[in-house]
């Protein structure tokens, strides 16, 4: 809670700045929006800054994640993991006193990777450390072992109209640079994505790609890659940063490299997971919904703490705050830990189609890893501003910069935003070493700082609470063109 001297200090910057009434009365609209009707009143302000200072006391978030990855582990979508992570967050989320704890269905087509090996043959050869990306074909039983085709990125293969590539296999050396805000994965993704397909379209056998990490440890990153059905399917594989760095270097001498790729028949098959649902029931708006989501699933060669173990701890302990904090929201806040984030978002496309015609105030999600939260974007009709300033306010003293009404959501929330133009919350976590560990074996407990995720805590009870207290509408929101 604040301190009074510090609580005067904001009641006074509200004030001045026009955004609280006299008396701690209400925020208004602000000079552009004429409407009598207040944006918040100035006992939830107060109440909002006392869930955050308890929930930045708290230990629950990580808790919770070593809870999830220690007595789960990988939890790919529609495998045994994926049904008892699905066993876990329904136990959990009712132990703390959750409402309407449900676990609602998602059909899916699953996939299933097989064994995968790589080397560079000959003389001077290396035993690569690879993995398949996801979705990725297996290779032929004895193998494909063929000349390699270096390209530096991949706008380098897109853009080569010559047939040097066919009857070889790709090496697309596309490399991620260390941001803050992920903006250099980013930009490197479509390597993974559609790197198959390019090199599909110029006659190539296999792919291999720099793994999209920004590690120097001999670890293999996974992730989705998509098919073309105009296209034939290669396999896909992604090697360690320092294997990479080894083959641009040879590559570099004009030194010729054979690569063999061996991988068991992966297959695709209907499966079913779910969404998994617990809420706080508001009271005169009960019928419209805060949404605070993470995704329950992991890659199956990871044990995810922080993708997204970590995401589940945070939106779920940020909740429970607001639960024991002694007052009752005016909207219904939802816990949605989605389904299938990391292969075809269909939790997300799910609960879109279920749910279309339930108002949601704000949708968000924590999937950025475990890093302290340093920015706050929305995306909300103009009216709502207000509020979004309110909140920026309360979250500044964990240092967190308010910048723009142009934000998006996490993946799943993404999707939510897109697909019912519902107003949507980013709250931006430190992403610098994320991609150190991202979708590999080493995404495990002790890179998880339990400080920063309750500071993620205390920003997601702030935001949740304001937005299911507001006086206006957060949307819906226009559509991007």
């Amino acid at each position: 809670m604040l301190p009074m001297k510090k609580f005067s200090r904001f009641r006074r910057a509200l004030l001045v700045n026009g955004l609280l009434a006299p008396a701690m009365g209400a925020v208004s609209l602000g000079t552009r929006a004429q409407s009598a009707a207040p944006v918040l009143h100035g006992s939830d302000l107060t109440h909002a800054a006392l869930l955050r200072d308890t929930a930045l006391a708290a230990r629950l978030p990580f808790e919770l994640m070593a809870s999830l990855v220690n007595e789960v582990g990988p939890r790919a979508a529609g495998t045994p993991g994926d049904a008892k992570a699905v066993q876990w967050a329904v136990a959990n989320l009712t132990r703390l006193g959750f409402s309407n704890v449900r676990a609602e269905p998602v059909p899916l087509v699953a996939w299933q990777r097989g064994a995968t090996s790589g080397a560079v043959t000959g003389t001077n050869g290396r035993e690569l450390v690879v993995t398949g990306l996801g979705n990725t074909v297996g290779t032929p039983e004895a193998g494909i072992e063929a000349e390699v085709v270096y390209y530096a990125d991949f706008m380098a293969l897109r853009g080569d109209t010559s047939d040097r590539a066919r009857g070889r296999i790709v090496f697309i050396d596309e490399k991620i640079t260390r941001t803050r805000d992920g903006s250099g994965y980013s930009r490197g993704i479509l390597s993974r994505i559609s790197g198959a397909v390019e090199a599909s379209r110029r006659g190539a056998l296999a792919v291999a790609i720099r793994s999209l990490g920004t590690d120097a440890d001999r670890i293999a990153h996974t992730g989705a890659l998509r098919y073309d059905p105009q296209v034939a399917s290669i396999p896909a594989v992604a090697v360690s940063v320092p294997d990479a760095d080894w083959i641009a270097e040879r590559a570099g001498k004009g030194e010729p490299l054979r690569m063999r790729l061996l991988m068991a028949r992966t297959s695709r098959i209907q499966a079913m997971s779910n969404n998994v649902i617990a809420e706080i029931p508001g009271t005169d708006l009960a019928g419209e919904i805060v949404l605070i989501g993470a995704h329950l699933d992991s890659w199956d060669i990871t044990p995810g703490a922080q993708d997204d173990a970590a995401g589940v701890g945070i939106v779920t302990a940020a909740a429970h705050a607001i639960l024991n904090g002694k007052q009752k929201p005016r909207r219904t806040i939802r816990v949605v830990l989605f389904a299938n984030e990391e292969n075809g978002f269909d939790g997300a496309h799910a609960y879109a189609a279920r749910y279309k015609d339930t108002p949601h105030q704000l949708v968000g999600e924590s999937d950025f890893g475990a890093g302290r939260i340093w920015r706050i974007r929305s995306r909300v009709r103009e009216a709502a501003l207000p509020a979004i300033t309110a909140m920026a306010d309360l979250l500044r003293p964990l240092g967190i910069a308010a910048e723009g009404n142009e934000g998006s959501a996490g993946p799943d929330a993404a999707v939510l935003m897109r697909t019912n133009n519902w107003p949507a919350i980013d709250l931006t976590q430190d992403g610098t070493n994320y991609f150190d560990i991202h979708h590999t074996v080493a995404d495990t407990i002790d890179k998880v700082n339990p400080g920063d995720m309750a500071q993620n805590a205390a920003a997601w009870a702030t935001v949740a609470w304001i937005a299911a207290q507001a006086d206006v509408a957060f949307g819906p929101i226009a559509p991007r063109r």
